[in-house]
């Protein structure tokens, strides 16, 4: 299967007249394209969300015993599993087999700059900045310790609030839903938050 789909890319690639496959897509075709899947989640009666696929595996593996949260029908929603493998196979293809595009990142000089200020000093060379991601930070103890304690809020936080990013920001305001509306707002003051308060106590 992983064969044909790299045959089909790389004859995609050979193509001349494929060659905008291999650039960011501007917002006039992504956006169109995620209102045509939310269209047709949405006729389907199904909901759009990847944490939602927490609790599914957590009751895969049993926990509909220990806790209520978790009894539920969750074979209803392997075919959200499915995107999150489709999602990664696709990330996976996507980045090695279909970019062409530089590592570094395009965002302002003013961004890079206060970014740098904070520590970043990797800011616009990579998608990930290395102080955070890099295999050396897990040889700090106390970067392991933020890691699993993030890890934990975003895990509980997000199945507490009903949904993550793109449960409340895709879906949810697809569906005209006014909590997610208040959960997408609370999504961009956390950020504002952590990054200008929490952030310099914490490193």
């Amino acid at each position: 299967m992983l064969q044909a789909v790299f045959l089909i890319s790389g004859l995609f690639v050979q193509n001349k007249n494929m060659n905008w496959i291999l650039e960011p897509w501007p917002w006039y075709v992504s956006g169109p394209l995620i209102a045509l899947t939310m269209f047709l989640l949405i006729f389907m009666g199904r909901q759009f969300g990847m944490s939602s696929n927490l609790r599914t595996m957590c009751s895969m593996c049993g926990a509909d015993r220990k806790a209520d949260f978790f009894d539920f029908d969750w074979k209803a929603q392997q075919w959200n599993l499915l995107v999150v493998l489709g999602a990664v196979i696709g990330g996976f293809i996507a980045h090695f087999y279909l970019s062409d595009a530089p590592t570094t990142v395009a965002i302002s000089s003013e961004t890079i700059q206060d970014l740098n200020n904070l520590g970043f000093e990797s800011a616009g060379n990579a998608y990930l900045p290395t102080e955070l991601f890099s295999t050396s930070v897990f040889s700090e103890p106390l970067t392991i310790v933020l890691l699993l304690i993030g890890g934990v809020l975003i895990g509980f936080g997000a199945r507490y609030a009903g949904g993550c990013t793109s449960g409340h920001a895709i879906s949810g305001l697809s569906n005209l839903q006014i909590p997610s509306l208040i959960a997408v707002i609370g999504f961009f003051i956390g950020g504002l938050v952590m990054i200008h308060f929490l952030y310099p106590l914490i490193f």
